[in-house]
């Protein structure tokens, strides 16, 4: 790699909204990314070389009942 050169991001789409998300090249494997335009969050798992997105359910109270 030469000094100075950008790698490339690699880029998914927010499964609600369809938005472009970028992953961070130095991104690790159980990581949470939110989507810019509506804020679902998603953890990143490792697949074939890559990354799968995987939404993060969202755990309601239960106030003690």
């Amino acid at each position: 790699m030469l000094i100075g050169e950008k790698m490339a991001e690699p880029t998914y789409k927010c499964f609600d909204c369809d938005s472009k998300i970028d992953i961070p090249t130095d991104a690790l494997p159980g990581e949470i990314v939110s989507c810019p335009s509506c804020g679902v969050e998603y953890e990143l798992k490792k697949k074939n070389g890559g990354y799968e997105l995987t939404e993060l359910g969202i755990e309601g109270e239960d106030w003690g009942e």
